[in-house]
């Protein structure tokens, strides 16, 4: 699977009209109120949700001055943005917050995963994310189904060649490893595949750690993109989800303080041998009840 849809250039798009717009000297207000649009939607176009008309373009691109040139340019990123994505098949099995994410997970070239509470989708198996899915109370039989499919289907990007699979960094709170679940013990089984094939760097946060700041926040995802020839490559993200949506943040500061958070994750977590021992151990545990 080589599709990375239009996330990437929606992103690049976007970005590029809010700096734009900010070099204009213009508000996200005033400018919505110049272009006779609502502020939502001003919002979601410079952050990549959602794909832009080349007459859109147009119009900002002459209330805030840009060059003929950026504008040619900035309208073939517009028309770039209309390609669909594998995904976009699933229609309403995947939530618009949600939507943004997969492209970029596809396009990215290194993932480094923090998951506190559940083990990461591009990991699970379709027994685990079943019962997790099917945990939710708001989701019918059909619709658990089909995001399970989708969750299958991101696992592909593991296993592709053209571009070459991400690298895939996974830190666990050994909790996760621990709390049972109808197929945990495939779902253990499978996680040490993946580390001993090298698919991941898998690495897990001991019981035995004191209580540590790096601890306390939620869930996180730093993704890095490649340079694809002339192209500015996107910047890194971090993604972190919520019961109602999710985040994605790149400004420097942001982007560091996560990185500190990762860093002092990985001085807590066993080195990736030890955690594979680890999840064998418990694997076998888990078997035998």
């Amino acid at each position: 699977m080589t599709d990375t849809g239009s996330s990437v250039p929606r992103r690049q798009l976007g970005r590029h009209l809010r700096i734009a717009r900010e070099q204009a000297g213009l508000g996200l207000e005033a400018a919505a109120h110049e272009l006779e649009v609502s502020r939502t939607t001003m919002y979601r176009i410079e952050t990549g949700g959602a794909a832009v008309r080349k007459a859109d373009v147009l119009a900002m691109c002459k209330v805030y001055g840009v060059s003929d040139e950026m504008t040619e340019a900035l309208i073939g990123l517009a028309t770039q943005t209309k390609t669909k994505g594998w995904w976009h098949a699933y229609g309403d099995a995947i939530p618009s917050w949600f939507e943004l994410y997969v492209g970029l997970e596809a396009a990215a070239s290194r993932l480094r995963h923090w998951e506190p509470a559940s083990f990461p989708g591009l990991l699970q198996t379709r027994e685990y994310a079943t019962h997790l899915l099917r945990s939710h109370p708001d989701l019918p039989g059909q619709e658990v189904e089909r995001r399970v499919e989708v969750r299958m289907e991101r696992q592909h990007i593991l296993r592709r060649r053209k571009p070459a699979a991400p690298q895939l960094e996974i830190i666990l709170d050994e909790v996760v490893l621990r709390r049972r679940a109808p197929g945990m013990a495939g779902q253990l089984a499978h996680l040490h595949s993946v580390a001993s094939s090298e698919t991941a760097t898998i690495r897990v946060v001991p019981l035995t750690v004191e209580p540590n700041w790096a601890l306390a926040g939620s869930n996180f995802v730093i993704l890095d993109f490649p340079s694809t020839g002339l192209r500015t490559p996107e910047p890194t993200t971090i993604y972190s989800e919520s019961l109602t949506g999710a985040i994605y943040l790149d400004r420097p500061t942001e982007v560091a303080a996560y990185a500190k958070a990762w860093r002092a994750l990985e001085a807590l977590a066993l080195d990736p041998s030890r955690s594979a021992d680890l999840i064998a151990m418990i694997a076998k545990e888990c078997s035998d009840d």
